[in-house]
């Protein structure tokens, strides 16, 4: 290699001066010092024609102006080397309407994460420069901004998970506990499923024994980066002389003579709580003998008292679907005979009525996609009539409508603008799944 020392160059004739031909590299050694003095073109961003497509890849060094009056556009930065730097404007000041998503290239990251960003602000200009692996991409300046130039594509989505209730006891048998009751709001990327699971309701106890009834199982959701929310089946309710078993919304009532207590709700513990308890039987002997209502996700179990069964625990109400809907009612306990018809009622919330020892009244069920708990059914003898069977549970997702991605398995029933709110709705009451 030559070297050339001299303290300056000029052009041997005019005022334009050419280093090196076309396809030449010009290297600046490490350490040295350029010194701008004059007027500098030809340098930095390189700008390209108007993008109007759906998505680009981008490359580093040049500039973009994106046109989003006929649609939204995906930008996917390139594999960052230190100092790269892209430049982004909106073209017709639509950004505010058909978003401009920028996206990583493969784990990359921008502004330290992963989650891809969003630039929404009319005739916003950005600069992107990629600093390390850390931080990846950064915006290094900005216009028109507010706040902030760009911000995650996240959005929040509240939730709704109710378990199966359970069936009532058997044999002057308690009520069936109600479905575990939880509510939740959660912040969700774009591209995130979330996976949903829907308990079943318990089985009818049926036979000429004094069986315990069957509780209900859990309802779910869960996704990358969300706290995985499971609410518990309700526990079953305790059959001729058995205690209630614990449960989510409601523990089941006791079984009667002796009295036996209710199964407590909300097992294992959680926060904030599922439920309540349910009620204790009531031992008076022949005909006052009562057992106890199940729980339910706004109240206890009653107690039985002498020839009155207790009552099911009401249930909570919840607006997600625009309108008050009240879930996981607990189911009303059994009663011999005695004086009178008057039976227990199952908890508000679709818990379902105790029964009493005579063919002609017969335990109710709890109702399907509420968490209900059936009702306790009478003495088996001199009628072989089943306890009420528990409601199946549900699980519901609502967010707004410009939110939704339409991407579903499963079959929910979807609801846009639900009650005029500007959300969609969207209620599974079995196995599916929804991608933001």
């Amino acid at each position: 290699m030559s070297t050339l020392n001299v303290d300056k160059v000029d052009p041997s004739t005019g005022t334009d001066l050419e280093i090196g031909s076309s396809g030449d590299t010009i290297t600046i050694p490490s350490g040295a010092t350029i010194v701008n003095s004059g007027t500098a073109t030809g340098f930095g961003i390189s700008w390209q024609s108007v993008v109007t497509g759906s998505t680009m890849t981008a490359v580093a060094g040049n500039g973009y102006p994106i046109d989003t009056t006929s649609n939204a556009c995906t930008v996917t930065l390139p594999a960052g080397s230190v100092g790269d730097t892209i430049e982004l404007v909106d073209y017709a000041g639509t950004w505010d309407t058909n978003n401009v998503t920028i996206a990583a290239d493969g784990s990359e990251k921008i502004k330290g994460t992963t989650v891809n960003v969003i630039a929404e602000a009319e005739r916003e200009g950005i600069r992107l420069v990629y600093v390390d692996a850390t931080q990846g991409w950064i915006v290094a300046t900005a216009a028109n901004e507010g706040t902030s130039a760009v911000r995650a594509d996240e959005y929040d989505i509240d939730f709704l998970v109710v378990g199966g209730g359970a069936s009532g006891g058997k044999g002057i048998g308690g009520g069936g506990g109600a479905g575990g009751f939880r509510t939740s709001t959660q912040t969700v990327s774009t591209g995130v499923a979330i996976t949903v699971t829907v308990g079943d309701g318990g089985a009818a106890t049926s036979g000429t024994t004094n069986d315990d009834g069957t509780s209900g199982s859990a309802s779910s959701f869960s996704g990358s980066g969300l706290t995985t929310i499971s609410s518990a089946g309700g526990g079953f309710g305790g059959g001729y002389s058995t205690a209630g078993a614990d449960g989510g919304s409601g523990g089941g009532g006791g079984g009667a003579d002796p009295a036996d207590p209710g199964g407590s709700g909300d097992t294992p513990s959680t926060s904030p709580s599922q439920g309540n308890d349910g009620g204790d039987g009531y031992a008076g002997g022949g005909v006052n003998t009562t057992a106890g209502g199940g729980g339910g996700a706004g109240a206890g179990g009653a107690n039985g008292a002498a020839n009155v069964a207790g009552n099911g625990g009401n249930g909570t109400a919840s607006s997600i679907t625009s309108a008050s809907v009240t879930y996981a009612g607990g189911g009303g306990g059994s009663r011999h005979s005695g004086s009178g018809t008057a039976r227990s009622s199952g908890g508000s919330g679709g818990g379902g009525q105790g029964g009493m020892t005579a063919a002609s009244f017969t335990a109710g069920d709890g109702t399907v996609n509420t968490g209900g708990g059936g009702g306790g059914n009478g003495y088996y003898a001199p009628n072989a009539e089943v306890s009420g069977a528990g409601g199946k549970g549900v699980v519901i997702l609502s967010m707004a409508d410009a939110e939704y991605s339409g991407t579903t398995t499963g079959s929910p029933t979807v609801a846009t603008d639900a009650g005029g709110t500007g959300k969609t709705v969207l209620t599974f009451t079995g196995t599916g799944s929804y991608t933001g």
